[in-house]
């Protein structure tokens, strides 16, 4: 029993000698700790807010929408696609094709970019893709819409059902 009390006594006293002769070291990352741990809850906390902002956005643009403010809904979802926001910024593409608010190609396309290289989800990218194809056929510019698809087809997205259909037709 006296031998026990001894060990507990030593580790103690190596534990005490260690935590002073580290003191700064440990200190210092507790602190780097502690502010990963408040910068992680800050950016979450700052994303959510932002989510919030831009799906309230895109509320007001479909209200414009339904009341015929055309402009004011375009700008609105032009500043959505901009945002390069996951989940909004296609929904947003999508209105603006759907009601045909920008008539412009070159600005379509230019949007379609922005959301290629902001989605990091290989199913989202694709079905970016198959939208832009299908919008480039369907303003004349078959080739380069075919060409997207092939590449889908060799990438062995999972729209490759979808693409043999269409390219047979």
């Amino acid at each position: 029993m006296d031998q026990k009390s001894e060990n507990k006594l030593e580790i103690k006293s190596k534990l005490l000698k260690f935590f002073n002769s580290n003191k700064t070291l440990i200190l210092i990352l507790l602190i780097i700790f502690l502010v990963m741990v408040s910068s992680f809850i800050f950016i979450e906390n700052y994303n959510k807010k932002k989510n919030k902002l831009i799906s309230e956005k895109f509320i007001q643009a479909k209200l414009y929408l339904s009341s015929d403010k055309k402009r004011n809904a375009k700008s609105i979802l032009e500043e959505i696609v901009l945002s390069k926001n996951d989940f909004y910024s296609i929904l947003a593409l999508n209105l603006i094709l759907e009601k045909n608010l920008i008539t412009e190609k070159n600005k379509i396309i230019k949007y379609f970019k922005i959301l290629e290289e902001t989605t990091s989800a290989k199913d989202k990218n694709d079905l970016i893709k198959f939208k832009k194809a299908l919008y480039l056929m369907k303003n004349s510019d078959t080739e380069k819409g075919e060409n997207i698809m092939k590449n889908l087809i060799d990438q062995n997205s999972n729209l490759k059902p979808i693409i043999k259909e269409l390219l047979e037709k």
